[in-house]
């Protein structure tokens, strides 16, 4: 019965064997893409933050040297978003609100834009992201 037994079962046993190997498989395949896509959605997130940031600190810089109230709102509407963006939680990649935050930026961005009377539009594709005024 042992001898038949081997013949019998072969089937099965080759199915799980081949399961095994493909889930191990898969998996590191899986691990592998997971990384490559995070990287680089991470740089696409960082170069969008980094722009805004270096363009509210320019805008920052230029408008200090006036002082009317005009000014002094935007230099608080660019205060405010220099805040968001210092507080983002670059770090933590689990972090839950990432989405969320990261279109409280997009929106205080656009409205600065509007302070500003600057037309904004960030493009992210084959070519370098810029911002076109």
């Amino acid at each position: 019965a042992d001898l038949f037994d081997g013949i019998v079962m072969a089937e099965q046993r080759f199915h799980g064997e081949g399961y095994q190997e493909g889930l191990a498989e898969g998996s590191h395949a899986g691990m592998a893409e997971g990384r490559r896509y995070g990287a680089l959605h991470g740089a696409r997130i960082g170069s969008e933050i980094g722009c805004y940031l270096g363009f509210a600190l320019t805008w920052h810089c230029l408008l200090q040297k006036c002082t009317d109230e005009k000014n002094s709102k935007k230099i608080r509407a660019l205060d405010s978003l220099i805040g968001v963006i210092q507080k983002f939680p670059y770090e933590d990649p689990t972090y839950d609100k990432l989405q969320e935050d990261l279109e409280k930026i997009r929106g205080k961005f656009k409205q600065v834009c509007s302070m500003l009377n600057i037309q904004s539009d960030f493009r992210i594709g084959t070519e370098r992201p810029s911002l076109t005024f």
